[in-house]
């Protein structure tokens, strides 16, 4: 299973993330869970850094399927929380569709 835990002020602001697991939908190389997750992350990722420019410390273990993501400023850029705000949407219809078994999305409060 895949699980997602964004990190989120009280005030709703996105601290970070942390993305860890294999999805487990089918074999290495041909699970579209795991790709549609992993398209999704660092997508999303690029997008903060080359289009937002938005500080971040990211570090990922392709080993164990990990990818951590933190912010640098305590606010988000506008631009930047709508990428946010996508990534959210989009990992959310995928828990829908193929199942907490296979991705579980959380949320902590920082």
């Amino acid at each position: 299973m895949t699980k997602i835990t964004f990190r989120k002020t009280k005030a709703g602001e996105y601290r970070g993330f942390t993305c860890s697991g294999h999805a487990g939908y089918g074999d290495y190389g041909q699970d579209i869970v795991c790709a549609s997750l992993s398209v999704l992350v660092i997508n999303t990722i690029n997008s903060l850094e080359e289009i937002t420019g938005e500080e971040m410390s990211v570090e990922a273990d392709a080993e164990t399927g990990t990818i951590q993501c933190s912010f640098v400023n305590p606010s988000l850029k506008e631009t930047s929380r709508a990428l946010m705000d996508s990534l959210v949407l989009g990992l959310t219809q995928i828990e829908r569709q193929y199942g907490k078994k296979h991705c579980k999305l959380t949320f902590e409060e920082v």
